[in-house]
């Protein structure tokens, strides 16, 4: 039966020739591929026909046994079934097909030669696939381990890979983001703002790469599906071929949500810096001559001779005080929160602020319900800067439902916090001014100071607590006071 070319025969092989020959041919191999290969390949001896002192080594690494003939090596290795010929002498070939058992295969230099060569170039290759694999493991590994999302796309911005980060924020696969423009990949409702003003700008970082075939970067501001804002910073960087042409684009994309906050946080205390120097100056520059005039006002209008005098000395009085109002609410702002040390009981000032506020939700179509926890902490506040924040809230949410809707306030215990929420159905907060709600004097409703919701974040920040807004416009908005809750400390026992 004829064996197979298949068959797995194990092969024990002896070389034979002479130093001149057998060395260039060892070194061919060598600078192909790796020696070891070849003490794999099942070589017992080696047979050199020029003078081989015994117990000579012809390679350290192998440390194959040297014989002065070939007829020495076969009785010292009887199991030997090949024999490579490298000197390639037709006196030795002809003797060795003479003298070689049948059992014994002769492959000569020519074709020693040609499948050394072709195993060295298979061995390089399996090599290189191996290091190409480890590489390619090696730089996922490291990518996927990043927390910034980091997305290849062709030339047109159609997704060809993504790390892992993508994968999880958007809960597909790689299947299923294969393809896919970039744009469609991350909302495209997104708002590219240019130094985090809101304001947007064009072209999108995208647009920009694929014009100037420049890095392009841009911070977006997207809502999440629970009405959060977070800010990305996108860049874009084209990788160019060997023509100079556009190959493919890889993007990039860090959450820095924390620190543009933080950023707004410098900024909005810059601000109350420069409030506080300002309101010193309106106490003296500008209160006392309003006192002035409203005094002498109200003089004038106890006089007045006619109508049309006292209605016009009546809108000056009014008027005075209008601004007399905006002055305190400044100053208030402006000084450190002056709060009686206290316990407040949320409940309890939720309860008594909606009786006085319910009136006007149902005037104006407004239902609101109440969905509080009861045993829940009292925290540590004082109840009339508790009750002046949800008195601020409650106006603003109806000011955001002209056409009725749901006024919802809740109370609970949050992991470390009280929590006061207060949730409405009305217009919601659009991305841009999101950032703006809280700061000093800014107002959408055309009257009034701008400076409800920041005093409520002042007195929160004074007190150790944090305020939480979430928006979705056309949807609603919730705004959530976290307050630190009264702990149960034991009192330091009394010492005789």
């Amino acid at each position: 039966m004829v064996e197979s070319l298949r068959a797995e025969k194990p092969y024990r092989i002896g070389i034979i020739g002479d130093k001149s020959s057998l060395v260039p041919f060892w070194e061919l191999f060598a600078n192909l591929g790796n020696e070891r290969i070849l003490g794999n390949l099942g070589l017992m001896a080696l047979a050199l026909h020029d003078q081989a002192p015994a117990g000579e080594r012809l390679s350290a690494t192998l440390g194959l046994p040297v014989f002065a003939s070939w007829e020495e090596m076969l009785k010292a290795h009887p199991e030997l079934n090949m024999v490579i010929e490298t000197t390639g002498r037709a006196e030795l070939i002809h003797e060795l097909r003479l003298g070689l058992p049948d059992a014994v295969a002769l492959v000569e230099r020519a074709a020693a030669s040609f499948f050394l060569r072709l195993l060295s170039s298979d061995q390089m290759w399996v090599a290189c696939k191996i290091d190409l694999l480890h590489t390619q493991t090696l730089l996922k590994n490291v990518i996927d381990q990043l927390k910034e999302e980091i997305v290849l796309t062709d030339q047109a911005g159609l997704v060809l890979d993504c790390n892992k980060a993508v994968l999880e924020r958007s809960g597909l696969s790689k299947a299923g983001i294969a393809g896919r423009h970039l744009r469609e990949l991350f909302s495209p409702s997104e708002t590219v703002t240019g130094n985090g003003g809101g304001e947007p700008s064009a072209p999108s970082p995208l647009e920009e790469a694929i014009a100037t075939r420049q890095t392009a970067e841009a911070t977006l501001a997207q809502v999440d599906d629970d009405g959060r804002m977070h800010y990305v910073r996108e860049y874009i960087y084209p990788i160019m071929d060997d023509g100079g042409n556009l190959a493919s684009l890889l993007c990039i994309r860090r959450d820095i949500t924390s620190r543009t906050q933080m950023e707004l946080r410098l900024q909005q205390s810059e601000r109350l810096a420069s409030i506080g120097e300002m309101s010193t100056y309106i106490a003296h520059e500008i209160r006392n001559p309003l006192f002035a005039i409203s005094g002498f006002a109200n003089q004038l209008l106890r006089d007045a001779p006619d109508e049309k005098s006292k209605e016009k000395l009546g809108i000056i009085v009014a008027e005075s005080r209008r601004l007399d109002g905006i002055l305190k609410s400044i100053l208030n702002f402006a000084r450190p929160t002056e709060s009686a040390p206290g316990l407040a009981d949320v409940n309890d000032i939720v309860r008594g602020t909606m009786e006085l506020m319910g009136m006007a939700c149902e005037n104006q179509g407004i239902e609101p319900i109440l969905a509080l926890t009861e045993d829940i902490p009292l925290v540590k506040a004082d109840p009339e800067l508790i009750k002046q924040g949800l008195i601020n809230l409650v106006k603003n949410a109806v000011e955001a439902m002209p056409s009725g809707g749901l006024l919802i306030v809740r109370t609970g215990l949050a992991p470390s916090h009280v929590f006061l929420e207060v949730e409405d159905t009305g217009v919601g907060i659009p991305p841009e001014l999101r950032d703006k709600v809280f700061s000093p004097f800014f107002s959408t409703k055309g009257k009034g100071s701008g400076l409800g919701l920041a005093m409520i974040k002042k007195f929160l920040d004074d007190m150790g607590g944090t305020v939480d807004l979430t928006s979705i416009p056309g949807e609603g908005t919730r705004v959530t006071l976290l307050l630190p809750p009264h702990l149960a400390v034991a009192k330091p026992e009394a010492t005789g």
